[in-house]
């Protein structure tokens, strides 16, 4: 069951109230989960027993996204506003620089935060913003693609999808690579928040002149990628690399562009690995690129 918090963000015409949607449980140090566009703070489940045994993790749904509002009128879907939002998520709930993970547009969030000097580590699995201008349109074109196939399927047939292996791939093989992986009402329960993603048109042309282009010096960064990432293609990790030039790249075998589901274990341990602080050993399956 989530919990709500409201908060106030500056804007042109004056404070404008913000509510969002999290989750949160374990203990140890904070770590803030940010999911990508059109998903929900569920997109992280599969890693959250699993990285709540040595972090206090908060998994949040975006302005505009899963149980969250979208932003009030005078307030933009754009990374300035995101990065206020969040800077006073973590203030009023009183996280001190948090360690934050990101998928996808959570990773490019995540980043900028990192970049503002706003947490501790930074692990972006997947970031938006390292894209060449084809392979941006490309992932918008799929994008919208995919919202509006989940806008044009009725719940009934959802639901009939849902129950076999094959047509959990139908929905959802964009983002796994192991779409049977993820449990029937997982899948009925996301394909919903991307057909109802309020802040989804807003988020995407917002993003249509993003690209992450400065270094995050002065506290670790991991970027990791899957394989089979058929979204953002993974040469777009090198180029993050090359931006971030100390950062940690970790190829995920396997895994898509969402790869908590794909391989939870793995993908739990570069998460934990990305906010120690670079204390712990990497584990031999977090890959290096």
């Amino acid at each position: 069951m989530a919990a709500t918090v409201s908060f106030s963000v500056p804007s042109a015409h004056g404070p404008r109230s913000v509510t969002l949607a999290y989750t949160r449980v374990g203990t140890g140090e904070p770590l803030l989960l940010l999911h990508g566009i059109g998903h929900h703070r569920q997109a992280w489940d599969p890693v959250v027993d699993l990285l709540a045994a040595e972090r206090d993790v908060i998994a949040v749904d975006l302005p505009g996204f899963g149980e969250s509002p979208a932003l009030p009128e005078g307030l933009d879907h754009d990374l300035a506003t995101m990065n206020a939002a969040l800077a006073a998520l973590c203030e009023t709930l009183e996280l001190d620089r948090p360690h934050v993970a990101g998928n996808s547009l959570g990773g490019l969030l995540a980043l900028e935060l990192g970049r503002e000097k706003l947490v501790r580590s930074v692990t972006a699995l997947s970031p938006a913003g390292f894209w060449s201008p084809g392979e941006r349109r490309y992932a918008f074109g799929l994008l919208q693609a995919m919202r509006g196939a989940a806008r044009s399927m009725p719940l009934p047939l959802v639901e009939r999808l849902s129950r076999s292996a094959a047509g959990r791939a139908v929905l959802t093989s964009s983002i796994y690579a192991r779409p049977a992986r993820r449990s029937p009402e997982a899948v009925v329960a996301e394909t919903l928040a991307l057909a109802g993603a309020r802040g989804f048109t807003e988020t995407l042309r917002a993003g249509a002149s993003v690209r992450f282009t400065d270094d995050v010096p002065g506290l670790p960064v991991t970027v990791a990628w899957g394989t089979r990432d058929r979204i953002l293609v993974r040469r777009q990790g090198v180029r993050a690399k090359r931006i971030i030039p100390r950062a940690r790249l970790v190829r995920l075998p396997g895994c898509g562009h969402v790869p908590m589901n794909d391989d939870p274990a793995l993908v739990a341990r570069v998460l934990l690995d990305g906010s120690d602080g670079g204390r712990r050993t990497p584990s031999p399956a977090a890959q290096r690129a």
